[in-house]
């Protein structure tokens, strides 16, 4: 995404440039993190929580990543920001991304864990695929370590934006899907 695109779907300040990725070693208690923000989550939006999953790389056991908890929340309506912005705000998150043009997805960023709480509608195609992707990295020890090199060599370079570095490996990640989605 160049300057204008990223400035587009930002709320609020501008994202920080030019920050290093960091790669940590798998940690197991990434689970727990995810927990602890789970239920905080639950505690704030009750019924609202359609449902609740740990994606991303700290969801895979063994699989090096950023040391920030990825999360997805389905709720009735993304567009409904009321109904579940405010609630999240008063339990310390923030939201940073609006994507009208990709799901309508939100992005709320929360600090006690580190989280990406990712917010997507009701039957929203993208939640499936995020899940396939995970359950089958944790099955595949070949694609696994694919996604890691290819995360190491990229996380290597500098990127303007994390958003850059997230775009650059999209090739590989529809490759894995690919094959997950046929397996």
């Amino acid at each position: 995404m160049d300057d204008e695109q990223i400035g587009a779907i930002t709320v609020g300040a501008p994202p920080q440039q030019y920050q290093r990725i960091v790669i940590a070693e798998y940690y197991p208690q990434w689970s727990r993190r995810f927990e602890q923000a789970a239920e905080r989550i639950r505690a704030a939006l009750g019924a609202k929580v359609l449902q609740l999953d740990h994606v991303g790389s700290t969801s895979v056991p063994g699989l090096p990543a950023k040391p920030l908890i990825d999360i997805n929340l389905v709720v009735g309506d993304t567009t409904d920001e009321d109904a579940y912005v405010p609630p999240l705000e008063a339990i310390g998150y923030e939201l940073r991304i609006r994507e009208p043009d990709w799901y309508e997805h939100r992005l709320l960023r929360g600090y006690d864990p580190p989280v990406n709480l990712h917010v997507f509608s009701r039957n929203c195609e993208e939640v499936e695929r995020m899940l396939r992707l995970r359950d089958w990295l944790r099955t595949h020890d070949d694609d696994r370590e694919l996604y890691q090199r290819t995360k190491r060599a990229l996380a290597a370079k500098e990127w303007k934006y994390v958003q850059n570095y997230a775009d650059a490996k999209s090739e590989v990640v529809q490759r894995i899907l690919a094959r997950a989605l046929a397996g």
